[in-house]
Formats: C-alpha cells, sequence, structure tokens
C-alpha cells in the first residue's frame, strides 16, 4: 500500500482565540502538515506548546500582531522555510517550506480587498489584484512540484457561490477578481483539486458569513479556500475533503478546513 501524507489548511481567525477548535482538528483529523491562514499572532505568542504536545514539532512562522499571518505546523521535518512579501508592504501573508517528499508547501492568505471592487476609489481593492499578479508572476517562474493552498479570497466559479448573480458585483466574485485567479491559475497549469474531486457545478462551499443567524437555514456559502497543485504532482493527490461540520463547532472560523492526501 503507497504512503499518504495528510495536508490540512485553515483560514481559522486568530489561533489562539480558537485554540480549542485546532486542538479538536488535530486531535480528530491527524493531519501530518497543517497550515493556517489569519493567525493573528506574532511569533514569539504562538501557541507552540500545544502543537508540540500533540506530535507537531516542526514549525514555519510568519506572524503579525493582530492582523493577518500564517503558519505551517507539521509532524514531519520541514526544510528550506520561505516567504514572499506579494503583498508589497510587509504584511505576513505566506509562507512556504520543503517536504522531505520532495514537494513544496506555499501557504497563501490573499487579501480580501474591502467593500467597493473599484481600486480608484479602494485601494484595498488594488493592493488585492496586486497581490495576485505578483504570484502570477512568481507562477511563470516555477520549476518544481508544488501544492500551493489557503484562503484565496475569491471564488472563481459560477457555482462557487450561492447566488452567481447576486454577487457578480461583491468582492470576492467580480469578474475582474476572476479573470486575476485565472491568470494565476494559467501560469503554471495549477490542477484545482478542490474541483478535481468535486467537480463544477457540484456544492463545494468553504466560507460562511458571521453576519447570517443560522448559516444552516440559508446555506449563503462561498468556496474562498484552494488547494492548487502543479501539473506534474497532479497524480500524486488521492484525496481531498472539505470538513464543513467545523463551521458549527464551539467559536467557530467562518471558513471551515481542507484536507487533502499527497502519496509520498
Amino acid at each position: 500500500m503507497n504512503k499518504t501524507m495528510k495536508i490540512a489548511s485553515w483560514n481559522v481567525n486568530s489561533v489562539r482565540a480558537r485554540i480549542g477548535i485546532v486542538e479538536r482538528l488535530l486531535r480528530e483529523e491527524q493531519p501530518d502538515v497543517l497550515c493556517l491562514q489569519e493567525t493573528k499572532a506574532t511569533d514569539d505568542i504562538f501557541p507552540r506548546e500545544l502543537f508540540h504536545e500533540l506530535g507537531y514539532k516542526h514549525w514555519a512562522l510568519k506572524g503579525q500582531k493582530m492582523h493577518h499571518g500564517v503558519a505551517i505546523i507539521s509532524k514531519v521535518e520541514i526544510g528550506e522555510h520561505g516567504s514572499h512579501d506579494w503583498q508589497d508592504n510587509g504584511e505576513a501573508r505566506h509562507v512556504g517550506v520543503r517536504l522531505p517528499c520532495g514537494l513544496r508547501v506555499e501557504n497563501v492568505y490573499v487579501p480580501a480587498g474591502g467593500d467597493i471592487p473599484d481600486r480608484t476609489v479602494n485601494p484595498k481593492f488594488g493592493q488585492k489584484l496586486d497581490f495576485i499578479e505578483r504570484m502570477t508572476r512568481w507562477s511563470e517562474g516555477l520549476r518544481e512540484p508544488t501544492l500551493i493552498v489557503g484562503d484565496f479570497n475569491v471564488a472563481p466559479l459560477e457555482c462557487d457561490v450561492w447566488s452567481h448573480k447576486a454577487l457578480l458585483s461583491v468582492v470576492s466574485h467580480t469578474p475582474v477578481e476572476v479573470d486575476a485567479l485565472t491568470r494565476l491559475q494559467q501560469a503554471h497549469d495549477w490542477i484545482d483539486i478542490g474541483r478535481t474531486f468535486v467537480p463544477a457545478p457540484e456544492r463545494n462551499f468553504t466560507w460562511w458569513s458571521y453576519r447570517s443567524p443560522d448559516w444552516t437555514k440559508n446555506d449563503r456559502g462561498r468556496r474562498l479556500d484552494h488547494m492548487w497543485v502543479s501539473p506534474e504532482a497532479k497524480g500524486r493527490v488521492v484525496s481531498h475533503r472539505v470538513l464543513e461540520p467545523c463551521r458549527s463547532w464551539h467559536r467557530p472560523s467562518d471558513h471551515v478546513p481542507l484536507i487533502c492526501e499527497v502519496a509520498v
């Protein structure tokens, strides 16, 4: 039987505030590698003790006080840590490592982009588009098998949101964002793992707003979280799941974890 490695990705919306459900995820799913986004913790206050107790003794941290922040926590040894400033302002939004199997894992938190989809009146929207453009330039030069995961803050397909018509002018699903993400995907021929295992137009949401009094009743979700793999490593990915029940856990994140398994 071929050996596999389980890799999880989760915008946790504060690792310290939600440490209880992070622990639950680790105990129930036992991923080998956990990629977190929006950790909201500087490296010196990251809760390493819990991870260490659960067997996660290797870390790559890129933290920031109160905002943003990404982390890769692993049971297996990780090397060649690196971080790109795709935001071009020092924000902690990316960290990457190499796994022992030779696969690189890049963990990214793309900016949300504010509320108005117009860079002339909303600088945050322009920063988001520029962030994705810098990722695109990086992707063009990529020459090794890579898994990129994280909160991309874009739902690219019509079926990736609860209502394509209602959200066409809402940041995360506007045509300009979808076009930008499409160019990023084409720059390396990235394989969208989520839609490989759950083909369009099947429902496949990863985020539900906190504003909804009952997220399960109206189900106004979006697929903002993604896992993409280099084409040469596509055959190594053997499974992919969206852990939707986590949205109902105690004090949940508005995002839910994704988990894939790769042959090593």
